[in-house]
């Protein structure tokens, strides 16, 4: 019989909201809202039932690659090993996706209380959570609520501890954290070496240490799921798809900026209400979830923002950051700027990547540069497909997917570039978040 955690009175008949309307900047405040009261929960209940929740509930991790949350811990919590730990991905770099950093600044305290609760299911020894050194207001908004939290005794003596690490963009990549959190470099290690087969810290072969790895905002939804329960939960979002998740929307729309929304809303429902929709004047013409996906197409704004439909379309929901194009962006610049920020980002620790990717790029530049013709597109197209060969990470996957996907579906674009450029006089640039202003819905973009 599956365990069943005992039920939690709540006074809300909708699912509590991860983004806050005023940001929790205080203990006080985020307890007078419930805060503890989940961790309080759990922690009176034997950790198995805590995964059982979770698996009901059908939470789907928020990094992109949509693994159910609970699988994820229990694999861990099964293993005979007696050591486990427990990583917060914080290290947030995809081009359009600012969601992992918002919810920080926020309110940290439900992070800190989720991974308190997941530390506990799984028996963790220790909690980390791996963050670009970079991020200063995050990292001052963790430490504070942390401080707090541990003063007030509200994580039950819960380790957590946090890594600062790199800029590299393969920082986030799930064991090239575990790499930097164990003093190394931000480097991927063999793809059959997972962070649940081989975790922290190895120092006997014979105990690999499982480690689970999950996002900001997959454990910043743990809280209210041992709260409100997993039929809260589910509520809202999909069967496939349940809960909530926090969008990204950027680019030529009028009202930039983060949207909470249930899974399963349609895309159009986000581009054309919530972020304003087009500038006027102007039409358009494509979307991008962040660097690891095909092209969205306007003719495909009726799907359902949830894992499944956008897969069913060729796409994916990546990290929930959309890019919006209107139809003076040039797609061969796009495609340009994208693939140099995925060849620069590779490691190189896989030839066939970062020789692909360089390819690719150096070949898309002639294009831009109006030196380039119907051969720089087959070399441009011969390097995004050879890129990933035993790869130990997704990233030249994700050049496989999203570069030739624009190339093809705008060929004729491409076409008027050969020996001539971009027609459009429009300067284009990679969409890097280094910074948000909520009042003006405004986002600050790292230069070059």
């Amino acid at each position: 019989m599956t365990p069943t955690l005992p039920r939690m009175q709540t006074t809300s008949r909708h699912l509590t909201p991860l983004l806050p309307v005023r940001s929790v900047r205080s203990i006080e405040a985020y307890k007078s809202a419930g805060g503890g009261q989940a961790l309080a929960k759990a922690l009176a209940t034997p950790p198995e039932f805590i995964i059982a929740e979770v698996k009901r509930a059908g939470l789907r991790g928020r990094g992109g690659a949509g693994v159910p949350t609970g699988l994820k811990w229990a694999s861990v919590a099964h293993d005979p090993c007696p050591t486990k730990y427990l990583v917060c991905n914080a290290a947030e770099g995809e081009p359009g996706t600012f969601k992992d950093r918002f919810l920080m600044r926020k309110n940290p305290y439900q992070l800190l209380e989720g991974i308190a609760i997941a530390a506990y299911a799984i028996n963790a020894r220790k909690a980390f959570i791996g963050i670009k050194k970079s991020f200063y207001v995050e990292i001052a908004a963790i430490q504070r609520a942390l401080s707090e939290m541990v003063t007030a005794g509200f994580l039950a003596g819960i380790p957590i501890e946090l890594t600062l690490g790199p800029e590299d963009y393969l920082f986030g990549e799930e064991k090239a954290l575990l790499e930097v959190i164990e003093g190394g470099e931000a480097m991927p290690r063999e793809a059959a070496l997972p962070p649940y087969v081989l975790g922290l810290f190895v120092r006997d072969p014979s105990q690999l240490n499982p480690t689970v790895v999950n996002n900001v905002e997959t454990l910043s939804n743990i809280p209210r799921i041992i709260r409100e329960g997993a039929e809260m939960f589910r509520s809202c979002g999909t069967r496939s798809s349940p809960g909530t998740m926090v969008f990204t929307v950027s680019g030529d729309v009028r009202r930039p900026g983060l949207y909470e929304l249930s899974l399963g809303t349609p895309l159009e429902e986000l581009i054309n209400e919530h972020a304003g929709g087009i500038k006027a004047g102007r039409r358009l013409k494509a979307i991008f979830s962040g660097l690891s996906n095909a092209v969205i197409l306007p003719d495909s704004l009726d799907t359902p923002l949830d894992f499944d439909a956008l897969q069913s379309i060729g796409s994916g929901i990546g990290s929930g950051g959309f890019i919006v194009y209107d139809d003076s962006a040039s797609m061969v610049q796009v495609a340009q700027l994208f693939s140099k920020f995925l060849s620069t980002e590779s490691c190189g620790q896989c030839t066939a990547c970062k020789l692909g990717t360089t390819q690719a790029t150096d070949h898309l530049l002639k294009l831009t540069g109006g030196t380039g013709n119907e051969l720089d597109v087959e070399y441009a197209l011969e390097g995004s497909a050879m890129a990933p060969q035993g790869n130990r990470c997704y990233l030249p996957v994700q050049h496989s997917l999203l570069v030739p996907s624009i190339v093809r579906t705008f060929a004729s674009e491409f076409q008027r570039a050969f020996n001539r450029g971009c027609s459009s006089e429009r300067r284009m640039f990679l969409p890097k978040m280094i910074d948000f202003d909520e009042a003006t819905h405004t986002f600050r973009y790292a230069e070059g």
